[in-house]
This record gives structure tokens, C-alpha cells and sequence, in this order.
């Protein structure tokens, strides 16, 4: 390898692979600035050759208003011969095609208040209006109850006078001794709180003894599990809100408080001692739904409950409760129980219909949720009369139903 004694010497030898072929890029001639016009000006003439116009610092378009507003800045301020290379239709300068291409002025800016003649007086008439295309789905209203009917509601929790107070007077009478002996403690209740109440639970609300005496089959509400209660009070009276509604009054009372036992909580053996087992009234209602589903089958499909309410006040808002279908009911027949709990008495009417429970019957709320109500059975109502009257005489274990023909029959096995 050759060997170089100086700079010159290398310089000197042929440059084969053209490393010393440099181009030095001329020195900018704008500023950042000015280079930031020139780009604009590039911009207002390409925009000018694809409209045949400058861009309006009035127009709808918000991307040309905005264009607009910024050329006219520059435009004011007169000719520049910076910028001349690359104004190629002499915009700047005022040329012929600038002035002859400006657009007509809008009759009104959409910044100006509008006529009142053009404001709608209804969403009747934003609808109506022949430009707007809106889809069906986003102004038909499903699933919601008109509001003729919300505001005459059929059945509200109030306070009426309680029936059967008698069997709570003794318990009332005992919790109020146990409190004042320090036997019984209280706690506050937390606002917001979602406080837990099951049957037999008690409060203090408003300064009376509270008592939870039933809490009927499960619903569904606003896509939440809810309850109707019956809610018995220390001074005579009862009222039957919804789970929901009763927990939000507690939370909303700064007085209120939950009644406890000392002990082990949940897992003392006294813990549900208050819990009080009511005779009820077994009722049979069939649905008078609309649905074209429900109402082929109307004849044969009906639910089974039992309260301890009186049955008219059980089925008032049977309209606007999923457990009944959100439908009204007929109320086919009614049992009075005797001595017999009502929660056992319903336990062992659902077994027994077991096997003719609709598995596929579920109705769609007004959130477009489906639920599925467990108390409605393909039976007719001497079926229902039959089994209440085998509870009554203590027998119901020795018979079973049978949906393929739809009789009551004896069990194989069972004493004739």
C-alpha cells in the first residue's frame, strides 16, 4: 500500500469514487419565519388552482376559513418580492386572477343569530325537516310506560293502617325492653349505605321500631335485583316499598339505625330469632300481557305467589313489575293459610310445580335486558287448588305432577 507524506499527495491522486464531489446547498435566503409565509403562499396557490379563487376567511369550511384568515394577514400587507418564486399566480401583487376569482360574499355569516323564522318550535319539526335522515331506532321509543300512566300511578309504597299488628305488638314490645337494657345495640347508618335487609331484620326510622316482615320474590328493576317489602311500624302502621327504595330512606334519615344482638353475628344460632313465621294467602293471577308470546298461552300460564299482604295491594303495580311480566294480571283464585309459614308454603308450591316452569319464558325490559321470571308454570287453577289443599292435610309428599298429561297423580311407591 502506498504511502503518503502529505495532504497534498492525496489530493493529488485521481479520485476514482467521487468522494470529493461535494454540492454545498445554497444558504437559506428567508428567515424561519418568512419561510413559514413562503409555505403559505404555496399553500393559497395550489388552492387557487383546484377552486379558481383565493380562500374565504368567511367560509363554513372551517380548514378554508382558517386558510383564509391567515392569507389575508399576509395579503394586507402588501407585495413581496421574497416571496415572489413562489407565488406563481401573482396573488400577492393583486394580479388579475386574484381579484376576478374572489367569491361572492354568503347572504349571512354562520356566526350571525338566525331568523327567527328558521328556529324549529318542536323536535316534531327538526324531524320533518326533509334534509335530515335519522334512523327509526334513534326516535322510537320502546319499553317505556306513557306518560299518562306515570303520572297516575297504580300502586305506590304508602302508610296504611297494619291488619294483623297483633302479632308483632309482643316482639315490638320486647325489642323496645332489650334496648333500653343494653341487651340490644344500635349503629348508625352511613349515608349511601346499601344496607342489608332480610326478613326479620330491624330498624329505627323516624323514631319508630321498624321491622322487615316479608320480602317478596326477586325482580328485576333498571337491570338490579329488588324486592318487595312489607314493612311493619312500632306504631300500628305498615307500608311495602322496594328493597331499593327502603334502603335509600335509611340512608337518607340521619336518625336511622340498625337494631343488632350482641354475639356472633350471622353465625349465632339467635341471630334470625326475630324473624316471625306469617301466615299468608296463596294467590293465583294469569297475565293479561299484549305479547303475542304470552297471550297464546294465557289460558294455561299463570303464577303462583304467596304474601302475607293483602292481595290487591300485591298485584297493583303487577304493570310495571318484571315479576309479573310488566303486564296487569287476573286474579284467578285466592287460599288463605292457617297456621302454615307462607315462605314454606311457596317453597313447596314451586317444587312441586317444578316440572311445568316455562324454561324459555323471559320478557325484555325497557333497558333491553332479559329477565327471566320463576314463579309462572303451565298449570291449571284446580291443579294449584289441589296442591294447596294436599299442604293443608299434610300429604303434598305422596303426590307429583305430571305435565305430559297435566293431572296430579300418586306417587309410585306411596301409600294408597
Amino acid at each position: 500500500m502506498a504511502r503518503y507524506r502529505s495532504i497534498e499527495e492525496i489530493l493529488a491522486e485521481e479520485d476514482d469514487l467521487g468522494l470529493l464531489n461535494v454540492t454545498l446547498r445554497p444558504r437559506a435566503a428567508r428567515t424561519p419565519e418568512r419561510e413559514r409565509d413562503a409555505q403559505l403562499v404555496e399553500k393559497v396557490n395550489e388552492f387557487f388552482e383546484r377552486s379558481g379563487r383565493v380562500p374565504n376567511p368567511e367560509a363554513e369550511d372551517h380548514d378554508e376559513m382558517r386558510l383564509g384568515v391567515i392569507w389575508k394577514r399576509l395579503a394586507d400587507n402588501g407585495p413581496a418580492e421574497d416571496l415572489a418564486d413562489v407565488d406563481r399566480n401573482s396573488l400577492l401583487s393583486g394580479g388579475p386572477l386574484a381579484l376576478t376569482a374572489a367569491p361572492p360574499p354568503p347572504d349571512r355569516d354562520w356566526r350571525e343569530e338566525p331568523d327567527e323564522r328558521e328556529i324549529p318550535a318542536s323536535l316534531d319539526d327538526i324531524f320533518d325537516d326533509d334534509e335530515l335522515d335519522v334512523s327509526e331506532a334513534l326516535t322510537t321509543i320502546r319499553h317505556v310506560t306513557p306518560a299518562e300512566d306515570r303520572l297516575v300511578p297504580d300502586h305506590k309504597a304508602e302508610f296504611y293502617p297494619c291488619h294483623d299488628f297483633d302479632r308483632f305488638r309482643e316482639m315490638f314490645e320486647r325489642t323496645q325492653a332489650a334496648l333500653e337494657s343494653g341487651e340490644r345495640e344500635v349503629r348508625p347508618i352511613n349515608f349511601n349505605e346499601e344496607v342489608r335487609v332480610d326478613e326479620g331484620s330491624l330498624f329505627i326510622r323516624k323514631g319508630l321500631l321498624t321491622y322487615v316482615a316479608e320480602k317478596a320474590e326477586m325482580t328485576a328493576r333498571a337491570g338490579k335485583r329488588d324486592h318487595r317489602l312489607r314493612i311493619i311500624f312500632s306504631n300500628g302502621m305498615e307500608s311495602d316499598p322496594l328493597l331499593s327504595s327502603f334502603r335509600k330512606a335509611l340512608a337518607d334519615d340521619p336518625t336511622a339505625r340498625a337494631i343488632h344482638r350482641h354475639g356472633l353475628g350471622a353465625m349465632d344460632p339467635d341471630w334470625e330469632a326475630d324473624r316471625i313465621d306469617l301466615t299468608g294467602t296463596v294467590y293465583v293471577v294469569r297475565s293479561k300481557s299484549k305479547d303475542p308470546a304470552i297471550a297464546a298461552v294465557s289460558g294455561i300460564l299463570l303464577k303462583i305467589g304467596v304474601t302475607t299482604q293483602e292481595v290487591r295491594r300485591r298485584i297493583a303495580d303487577a304493570r310495571d313489575d318484571p315479576t309479573f311480566l310488566l303486564a296487569p294480571v287476573e286474579l284467578v283464585a285466592t287460599y288463605d293459610l292457617v297456621n302454615l309459614s307462607w315462605r314454606k308454603v311457596e317453597g313447596l308450591l314451586h317444587r312441586f310445580f317444578d316440572a311445568a316452569r316455562p324454561r324459555d319464558l323471559w320478557i325484555t325490559d325497557r333497558f333491553d335486558r332479559k329477565v327471566y321470571p320463576r314463579e309462572w308454570f303451565y298449570v291449571l287453577p284446580e291443579h294449584v287448588s289441589r296442591a294447596v289443599q294436599a299442604i293443608r292435610d299434610g300429604n303434598l309428599h305422596e303426590l307429583e305432577y305430571d305435565p305430559q298429561s297435566q293431572t296430579i297423580r300418586k306417587k309410585a311407591g306411596a301409600q294408597p
